[in-house]
């Protein structure tokens, strides 16, 4: 009777685990950067290759960082919303062009529309790796001093933007700017 108890509480231990992971967000993969300064970085404008943009340019707002490729179909699921959330002026959105080519990017966002302040163009997906991106889009809220307060994983909805970036962005909003 006792040889059974040990496979028998595996077994267990085991369905567990996968009823706890069965009822996780996938788009909610804990983030390490939560709470952390935002990964640094500095790269040509996907407009202008002989222009930067960096983290530095961005302290002192509240922002997003909003990762995207003209290859990436659901960017363009999301583009709408962004285009919608731009048009409102709450904050700036940095665009990081992941892994595409320079002029597939221009064209993609001359043909869709550009909710970018400005976009970065990384290349090769260095930044990218450095903000730990999974896949596109990804989203990162960033606060005033350069701290990561959000990670959203997979295409922003309108509903999403209201019931999970627009709280927190008032109330960092709200913080003083301690840049």
């Amino acid at each position: 009777m006792k040889r059974f108890l040990l496979p028998l509480g595996v077994f267990v231990a085991l369905l567990v685990f996968l009823g706890v992971g069965l009822n996780l967000n996938p788009r909610e993969i804990p983030s390490p950067f939560i709470g952390k300064p935002a990964p640094q970085f500095r790269l040509s404008q996907l407009s202008d290759p002989a222009a930067t943009i960096a983290t530095p340019d961005m302290m002192g707002k509240v922002w997003l960082l909003n990762v995207w490729a003209s290859w990436c179909e659901a960017c363009h699921d999301e583009h709408a919303a962004l285009l919608a959330f731009a048009r409102r002026d709450v904050l700036p959105i940095v665009g990081l062009n992941y892994k595409d080519k320079r002029p597939d990017g221009n064209m993609w966002l001359q043909r869709f529309g550009n909710p970018y302040v400005v976009s970065g163009f990384d290349e090769d997906g260095r930044v990218g790796i450095d903000y730990g991106v999974y896949g596109v889009p990804e989203t990162f809220l960033i606060d005033k001093r350069g701290i990561v307060r959000l990670k959203f994983i997979g295409v922003l909805t309108p509903e999403i933007i209201e019931q999970k970036f627009m709280p927190l962005i008032n109330d960092l909003n709200k913080e003083p700017n301690r840049a």
